[in-house]
């Protein structure tokens, strides 16, 4: 995976530094408060929702991505393809689909990156434990490894793919708000660890207002801009100059 390791770290340094944060804050008690969504709303906490992200460092457009989140018979189905370029002409298309049960539990998901090597995985998860296929290719035989979690709630944060951050404004619990707390899963990096929500109120970017919510690790933050329903229009991260916006 050492083809577009610039971009992935660069331009997708959310995925990646929340790799850093997380492994740092596997071991971090959860805090009190922690609730999902699910809790309060066994019906399911998505609503089908279809876009274009623009991947901007700073400032300028890297990349973009198409993304859907629709039911499909008894469960969410959230697709995602992102297309980037790095300033020296290396170019990269990441995809990945994750089904969800209603409440917002993984159920398998499959990610392909193409670029000057194309490998690919697939994840199941069952009663919170993640397995993992990954086919490198050359290899002749996928690399397998397991994961287990203390909840099957597991945020599913991949590299390159900024929908799912949408899917995790849908699990949290606005209800309650506060701080929660969830396990997570980077499946390119094959990395679990915690992240924490944070619900920050009324926040505002380029005039307009929205709802905001700190996605955060021990290295970094994250913030994410909703609409009146709750479903993401831009995220930052400052420290790294990384913003997605909403076409």
């Amino acid at each position: 995976m050492q083809a577009f390791a610039i971009l992935r770290r660069v331009a997708a340094v959310v995925a990646v530094l929340v790799l850093v944060g997380t492994t740092l804050l596997a071991g971090r008690p959860r805090r009190a408060g922690m609730a999902h969504a699910a809790d309060k709303n066994p019906g399911g906490v998505f609503v089908q929702d279809k876009g274009k992200l623009n991947i901007l460092l700073g400032g300028k457009s890297v990349g973009r991505e198409e993304f859907s989140i629709e039911p499909a018979g008894a469960v969410w189905l959230a697709r995602g393809k992102s297309s980037l370029q790095t300033p020296d002409g290396k170019s990269a298309v990441v995809s990945g689909t994750l089904t969800l049960q209603p409440d917002g539990s993984p159920v398998n998901y499959d990610w392909i990156y193409q670029g000057e090597k194309t490998n690919s995985a697939h994840v199941t998860f069952v009663n919170g434990v993640a397995k993992t296929a990954l086919q490198i290719q050359g290899a002749t035989q996928p690399f397998n490894q397991e994961n287990s979690f203390n909840s099957p709630h597991i945020a599913i944060l991949d590299n390159n793919l900024y929908h799912q951050y949408a899917i995790l404004a849908r699990v949290y619990d606005w209800t309650k708000r506060g701080t929660q707390t969830f396990p997570v899963l980077i499946p390119q990096e094959l990395t679990p660890g915690t992240i924490t929500v944070d619900w920050l109120g009324a926040v505002s970017a380029e005039g307009k207002s929205y709802e905001g919510l700190k996605v955060e690790t021990a290295d970094l933050q994250v913030t994410l801009y909703l609409d009146g329903n709750h479903k993401l229009v831009r995220l930052e991260v400052p420290a790294a100059q990384v913003v997605v916006v909403r076409e």
